[in-house]
């Protein structure tokens, strides 16, 4: 039974970077202790389900991925011709193709106007660093960044809240079989595309990578259900995905396809979707993730083509991240293992460090933009300014160095890109610092994963980049505009493996931009605790297979370290919001408790009649918030015998199907079954499948009240089930393998005047902290 309590009103906007959720009254928000949940929740074993979705809280609920197998769905299936299944499957396939596709071309079209927005702005830097007008340089720079980062900011804070951060949390979550609200709607892909190409171009230590993603499933989840809610295609061949289950199909081909478009990486895009957004899997899905990501690969790879000719720009061969380190010849000795074992502890030291400032970080944004809507977008404007001031000012701390005639490339260049820039330095000399921080991410990125740039760079340089991008990484990060963790982490990363480098020095054979690969790997892999998909998607961006090996070594082993320590970043993220996230592994104590124990100190089962009066009904849905009702009937006839008296539990209804029968007035005079041409003649299994309307949108006069409804033919007649001695680790497993939202307690013993039904376990019913509410003794102690 499903709680849906609604404490306040759930359209108020909030967000994780920005506001607490039911304070008491009177109470100071500056004495909220950063230790403290976001969301303030009851002592019980269901508590509100209340979460902050994207960055606004709203009212949670599970999703149906459960097949609701009633007496429609029964004769559906049998009806159905072998055209109708192969319409299905030939749908499935095309939905695939149309996500791959329309991925790939607003993929193509953010890259292209980041590059020109930033590029044009970097350029026209120049211009002014050339003039020696340094002023004018900066406050043109701060300007436009500042400019850029507004526009972001304010599309996410007054249009779609949902569209801030990078959304992949709230994906995990609705995969796992929570429904998020307003997270793949048309407006809030509108925004995270605009917003991403606004906060990536204003140079904030951010990345699209999250946000195409999250754009991704979006187009996945509007193509599913054949557009916006308002204006919404009926077409009939659209009907087999109006279920969860086929949606969380295609939303996952959506994810991988946005992982696809950041990287080019279409296995590593599949291997993400498995490895880390996706909950349940088949082999049929794989093939569809992988046909979308392959036609994502396609698009991509057209555009580069017609980019390298000129038409775009100034695209170039630049915009999608493509770290080519093929022609570097690797070479390992023994001796190298060694600094491959520490790059890899220090990542997963890093990594866990990163996520628990990160958590403080984010519980302290939370507080200061509790005060509203403009302490957003200041807080927004003010990491923006901050950014830039740093990013403009700090090269003029670097020493000039000059260039070496063995440079593979120009040195020194005034271009937008180029590994020397020149900057403020006197010809035949670059500034190394302004090379890494006046670029866009991707150059940086390319730049510092640059081979056989032994002494491209000076160890301040790199010293003062990896303190800044630590400091951005943790202070931009949660902030109201779209945003990825992928890029910022890589830049850290990068940095790390850089100094790690020259630390060594003849120690080792391996090449500076390979310990800089290794070094984003490595704090990538502590952060977000990835290996196979990070590990392929490091191999397709750098397009050198020699370095599988240490990059395994160096993921499992950063992978290992880190979660000694804490969780991953997205597992914090989704504690921190609240989303009702079910685990994998059961905690220990589990097992320790049953599931008859946990219905014991939950309310008292409400159960109805097959053949249930109008009146009963409704004051059952306006007086609970439970979403399911098992159905019971008294005095049945046993098959096979002449006894009667027998209780039988008929199945399990849900409350979307009760007020689907209030609304079509579905009532009979007397108190009887009815026949299945009855049902036929007035329901259809795509009107069940709807979940929009309430009871407080159905009117029923008092004549009505005293009718019946036959709730038979609606029922789910095989619900899940568990005996009441089963444990709830068991239970649990159970509960998140198979994708339910209601499992059925039954008895261990039968027999007269024994009720058929124990309890009714949901999502919340299940979740640790939940349980440990009301069973506190459970929790192991902790040591002094």
């Amino acid at each position: 039974m499903e709680d849906s309590n609604h404490l306040a009103n759930p359209e108020t906007p909030h967000s994780l970077e920005a506001e607490t959720y039911e304070e008491e009254e009177g109470s100071d928000t500056e004495s909220n202790s950063l230790r403290q949940p976001l969301l303030k929740r009851n002592r019980t074993l269901s508590s509100t389900p209340l979460a902050l979705v994207g960055a606004k809280v709203s009212h949670i609920e599970s999703l149906d991925y459960e097949i609701n197998e009633n007496d429609l769905f029964k004769h559906d299936w049998r009806r159905r011709s072998k055209v109708q299944v192969l319409q299905y499957i030939f749908l499935k396939w095309s939905l695939a193709f149309l996500v791959g596709l329309l991925t790939g071309l607003i993929a193509t079209l953010i890259n292209l106007a980041i590059e020109n927005i930033a590029g044009y702005k970097l350029l026209a830097i120049v211009g002014f660093i050339e003039e020696g007008r340094y002023m004018s340089g900066l406050i043109f720079f701060t300007g436009i960044n500042f400019f850029l980062t507004l526009i972001a900011a304010v599309l996410c804070v007054c249009f779609a809240p949902t569209a801030a951060g990078p959304g992949i949390p709230e994906i995990k979550a609705y995969l796992n079989g929570v429904d998020t609200p307003n997270m793949f709607g048309a407006t809030t892909l509108l925004v995270k595309i605009v917003g991403s190409i606004g906060a990536v171009s204003a140079g904030l230590d951010l990345g699209k990578e999250g946000p195409l993603v999250h754009i991704g499933s979006c187009i996945a989840s509007l193509l599913a259900q054949g557009g916006p809610d308002n204006y919404r295609i009926k077409w009939r061949w659209l009907r087999y995905f109006n279920n969860d289950r086929d949606r969380r199909d295609i939303i996952t081909c959506g994810s991988s396809s946005g992982v696809c478009a950041a990287f080019r990486a279409p296995v590593g895009g599949v291997l993400f979707a498995l490895e880390e957004v996706a909950t349940w899997w088949r082999s049929a899905l794989l093939w569809r993730t992988f046909f979308s990501t392959a036609v994502v690969v396609v698009v991509l790879r057209a555009f580069i083509e017609i980019c390298n000719s000129g038409k775009c720009g100034l695209f170039g061969t630049g915009g999608l991240i493509m770290f080519d380190v093929s022609d570097v010849k690797v070479s390992y000795q023994a001796m190298d293992v060694i600094p491959i074992i520490i790059i890899g502890i220090i990542g997963g030291l890093l990594g866990s460090l990163y996520n628990h400032v990160l958590h403080k970080v984010l519980r302290v944004y939370n507080l200061i933009n509790h005060k509203g809507k403009m302490h957003k977008l200041l807080l927004a404007l003010g990491v923006s300014l901050f950014t830039s001031v740093c990013q403009y000012c700090l090269p003029f701390l670097a020493q000039c160095r000059a260039c070496d005639p063995s440079f593979p490339e120009t040195c020194p260049t005034n271009d937008r890109s180029g590994n020397f820039k020149q900057f403020n330095c006197p010809d035949g000399y670059y500034n190394d610092l302004a090379t890494l921080l006046l670029t866009t991410n991707d150059d940086a990125v390319r730049n510092i994963f640059s081979t056989n740039t032994t002494n491209e760079f000076h160890v301040t340089s790199i010293l003062i980049f990896f303190a800044l991008y630590c400091i951005l990484g943790l202070i931009t990060f949660g902030i109201a505009v779209p945003s990825g963790l992928f890029l910022p982490i890589i830049l850290m990363g990068s940095g790390y493996g850089r100094l790690l480098s020259m630390a060594m020095g003849s120690y080792t054979n391996l090449d500076e931009g390979l310990f800089a690969v290794l070094g984003a790997a490595s704090l990538m892999a502590g952060s977000m605790r990835m290996t196979v998909s990070l590990c392929v998607i490091f191999l397709e961006l750098t397009n050198n297979l020699l370095l599988l090996p240490i990059t395994m070594i160096v993921l499992l082993i950063a992978k290992t370290v880190g979660d000694c320590f804490n969780p991953s970043i997205y597992e914090i993220i989704l504690e921190l919001k609240g989303l009702p996230f079910l685990d994998a592994n059961p905690e220990p104590w589990m097992r320790n408790l049953t599931v008859g124990e946990l219905a014991d100190v939950k309310p008292p089962v409400v159960t109805l009649c097959g053949v249930e009066k109008v009146s009963r009904i409704m004051d059952v849905l306006r007086n609970t918030t439970h979403n399911a009702f098992p159905i019971v009937d008294q005095g049945v006839l046993l098959p096979g015998t002449v006894a009667t008296g027998a209780t039988e539990l008929h199945g399990l209804i849900l409350r979307a199907h009760l007020v689907q029968a209030l609304k079509k007035k579905w009532f009979l005079p007397e108190k009887r079954r009815t026949e299945e041409w009855e049902v036929r003649e007035k329901f259809n299994w795509v009107e069940l499948a709807e979940r929009e309307l309430k009871i407080e949108q159905v009117g029923v006069t008092r004549d009505e009240m005293e009718m019946y409804v036959d709730l038979h033919p609606l029922t789910n007649t095989t619900p899940f089930t568990v005996v009441e001695s089963m444990s709830v680790a068991k239970a649990l497993v159970l509960f998140r393998q198979v994708g339910l939202r209601h499992l059925l307690i039954v008895p261990k013993y039968q027999g007269a005047g024994v009720a058929p039904v124990v309890g009714i376990l949901t999502r919340q019913d299940l979740r640790a902290y939940n349980i440990l509410s009301a069973f506190p003794h459970l929790e192991r102690p902790k040591l002094s």
